[in-house]
Order: C-alpha cells, then sequence, then structure tokens
C-alpha cells in the first residue's frame, strides 16, 4: 500500500486538452484529446494499467512551444513539447 501522498503508479502521464472554442489558440486545436486516447491505448496494450496513468490537464501555459504533456515523477524532465 502507498504510503499517504506517495503514487501508485510508477507514472502519472498528462495531457492538456484544453479548448478556448476558438477564440485563442490552444491544445485541443493539435488533436489533444486524439493523442490522450492514443495514450491510453499503448499503456492498455503495453499491460501497463495500473502502472502508467493517463490524465487530462487543463492549461500548462507552454502552448507556443506545442502540444503540453507532462509526466510524473518527471525526474527532472518536466514538460514535453509536441508540435
Amino acid at each position: 500500500m502507498p504510503k499517504q501522498n506517495e503514487s501508485p503508479y510508477v507514472s502519472h502521464g498528462f495531457v492538456c486538452t484544453n479548448d478556448r472554442g476558438g477564440e485563442r489558440k490552444s491544445c485541443a486545436d493539435n488533436n489533444s484529446q486524439l493523442i490522450k486516447s492514443k495514450l491510453k491505448d499503448a499503456v492498455n496494450e503495453k499491460g501497463w494499467k495500473g502502472k502508467v496513468r493517463i490524465s487530462t490537464s487543463g492549461c500548462m501555459g507552454a502552448l507556443r512551444q506545442g502540444l503540453q504533456f507532462d509526466d510524473l515523477p518527471s525526474e527532472g524532465m518536466g514538460f514535453r513539447s509536441f508540435s
């Protein structure tokens, strides 16, 4: 059993799916929901369910660099951007 405040996952990935409805550019403009879905499918196919979790996040504030993804524990890697 995990200790309090300790994640039961080896990695927990967050995909920004923020959608501003066309008012301003957002990660949803870059098919972020599809990418999240494909990541979840890959986790299941690899048998990592229960060890790796993929979740939705709101805006991470770095869209100019591309679609945002972060994983915890990131071990110093932090946010990753995809164009």
